[in-house]
């Protein structure tokens, strides 16, 4: 099986609808599917609901989608490198929902392990467990309160890898793994961007992070940017 389409467009234009749940893999600018970004703002869809780490940088990763207003809503942990965002979100044009780091990793695993809801102690007692069921577990170290978070399944799933064969098992490179895996899971259509696709059979199984069942489609995007987010030089 072949899951290789010619472009980004290609891969996205007979899926991609208004009002969706878009999961996008990422760690600021690290790791993120740069060619399906882009692809996903000419594809002109409108109120949808993006499920990342963070809202990409002015003029960057999901700060594409921001300037040309496609975003209704963010579920992210962190928002502070956009200064678009902060503006459509105090003017009351974007709604946000924050939610910690690790919990948003898990949301977005148990979506693809099919797990529905799980309890966390992370956020209890502060304005992310507002509205939402509570429950005391025994532990180790006595009783604790926790905040019941539900799962994420996205419609579609944007991710970023270093190689692929052409059965979508995924390799990442490095730090930019992030984010991708478990966004990989979490989407009903999965669409990964890889910088080489090899013959199945050429990955060494024990090197696969992402197995292809959760992947149905791949791009190729050779010589992506990979822009730096913050340039720190030394002084002279």
């Amino acid at each position: 099986m072949n899951k290789t389409y010619p472009s980004a467009a290609a891969a996205l234009v007979d899926v991609v609808r208004d009002g969706q749940i878009i999961a996008v893999g990422g760690f600021g600018l690290c790791g993120i599917p740069e060619a399906l970004i882009a692809a996903l703002r000419d594809s002109g869809a409108r109120n949808l609901t993006c499920v990342s780490n963070n809202a990409g940088v002015d003029g960057g990763g999901l700060g594409l989608l921001l300037t040309t207003r496609q975003i209704g809503k963010m579920i992210s942990s962190y928002v502070g490198e956009n200064k678009e965002f902060e503006r459509q979100y105090l003017a009351g044009e974007l709604e946000l929902e924050f939610t910690p780091q690790g919990t948003l990793a898990e949301r977005m695993r148990a979506g693809g392990a099919g797990i529905p809801a799980f309890f966390a102690r992370t956020g209890f007692g502060t304005i992310v467990a507002e509205g939402k069921p509570t429950q005391v577990f025994d532990g180790v170290w006595g009783d604790k309160e926790y905040v019941m978070e539900r799962s994420i399944r996205a419609d579609i799933s944007l991710v970023k890898a270093w190689k692929a064969d052409k059965q979508g098992n995924l390799v990442y490179r490095k730090t930019a793994r992030n984010f991708n895996p478990v966004v990989a899971m979490c989407g009903k259509v999965t669409v990964a961007e890889v910088e080489e696709i090899v013959e199945n059979g050429a990955l060494d199984p024990d090197n696969v992070h992402t197995p292809g069942i959760f992947v149905q489609r791949l791009v190729v995007n050779a010589t992506p940017e990979k822009r730096i987010e913050n340039r720190t030089v030394r002084k002279n």
